[in-house]
């Protein structure tokens, strides 16, 4: 549970060398030591670096959890894996791809592997997720979710799809778990400066996973149920929702 600083004392990251992910328990870890449990696949060239900088970060102990996205069945394992030592009190879903977006909606095995990742797996840990916190009765899920989400466009509708599904269960996963004491945050950035931006133009309003980091933390602790990272997309997806389809065909993104 958190105390009263914000200060955690077991963290799950679901994504476990997401950059985004990992700068979130980095400001958690501002706020005193905390147990880390990164779940990613254990031959990811990542994962030591991941390690590395959560120690450096303060916490006290890292544990590393085999996770395979796609792997549903394994799951229940995985989540199980993470209570072993306690309570968790914050959990993050902070996995996904991008992927080429043009290839992707004319390939059919690579659109099902995309959707997958970014709507099949997180909703799996999702339902598993609010079992165990309701159960515990505290904590927080956070639910890495996407503006692209907010208005599916043309650019990137694969992907805009799946974060809009994804966004949807947990907004609803935190009204099923509302009076639990388990909370759920939906976190929405645009564009981040992470490596699976690398080489795309930069869009308005990109942020770095730092100010994601500390948006997220602090919504957290106040007790937020969604945020957009930068305020100002709140009413570009507004004003996007109210755009005819006519007119949105000839904006260019």
């Amino acid at each position: 549970m958190l105390n009263a600083v914000g200060q955690a004392q077991n963290i799950l990251l679901l994504g476990g060398t997401s950059e985004i992910g990992l700068a979130i328990v980095t400001e958690f870890l501002r706020r005193g030591p905390a147990r880390v449990i990164l779940a990613a696949r254990e031959d990811s060239p990542r994962v030591e670096g991941a390690v590395r900088q959560m120690k450096d970060a303060g916490a006290r102990e890292v544990d590393v959890i085999d996770f395979d996205a796609t792997d549903t069945d394994s799951h229940p394992g995985v989540i199980d894996a993470a209570w072993e030592k306690g309570d968790v009190d914050i959990a993050i879903v902070a996995f996904g791809t991008l992927g080429d977006q043009e290839e992707l909606w004319q390939d059919q095995a690579k659109a099902v592997a995309s959707a997958q990742i970014n709507y099949t797996g997180p909703l799996s840990v999702g339902v598993l997720l609010g079992q165990k916190f309701r159960a515990q009765g505290h904590g927080t899920i956070v639910a890495m979710s996407s503006v692209a989400g907010m208005k599916v466009r043309r650019s990137n509708f694969v992907y805009g799809a799946s974060k809009a599904g994804l966004d949807g269960f947990y907004v609803q996963l935190g009204e099923a778990l509302r009076g639990s004491g388990a909370k759920v945050l939906v976190v929405r950035p645009g564009q981040v400066r992470t490596k699976m931006t690398d080489g795309m133009d930069e869009a308005p309003l990109t942020v770095d996973p730092e100010r994601v980091a500390k948006d997220t933390v602090a919504a957290v602790i106040d007790g937020k149920e969604e945020i957009f990272v930068h305020p100002l997309f709140r009413y570009v997806a507004m004003a996007l929702n109210h755009i005819p389809k006519p007119i949105m065909r000839k904006l260019p993104f």
